[in-house]
């Protein structure tokens, strides 16, 4: 049973995959997704830096004189509107190969290029303050 089990976990396993040289529809998908992911996981280290200095700032406002949102608060806004943004518009440009093999390397492709932008804008944000 033991032989079994680990005969399947290594079936399970990702394959080794040269997204340098990478050829197949399988393995642009794979590649544009692993891409994706990158761009993420950026994106969410440069959030907790972004959002630590709203809330920083937000210390800073005077609320006697300002009952404005803050910045957190609207950063937390806009960001839950933009990634709603970005999944509705590579899914649509998805569609360009819709029910196709190469639809998830479009999308893929596009959530990591939305993704990598979004993460320059977070950057930039701070650095105007």
């Amino acid at each position: 049973m033991l032989t079994t089990l680990l005969v399947l976990t290594a079936a399970v396993q990702e394959p080794e995959i040269n997204c340098d040289d990478a050829m197949t529809q399988f393995e642009l998908n794979t590649c544009t997704y692993r891409a994706y992911e990158r761009a993420d996981a950026a994106m969410n280290a440069q959030w907790k830096i972004t959002s630590r200095r709203m809330k920083q700032n937000d210390a800073n406002i005077d609320r006697r004189h300002d009952n404005r949102a803050g910045y957190f608060d609207t950063l937390l806004a806009a960001q839950r509107a933009w990634l709603t943004y970005r999944d509705k518009h590579c899914a649509n440009e998805g569609y360009a190969m819709r029910g196709g093999s190469a639809e998830p390397m479009v999308i893929n492709g596009c959530l990591a290029q939305l993704t990598a932008a979004r993460t320059k804008q977070l950057q930039e944000l701070i650095e105007e303050y």
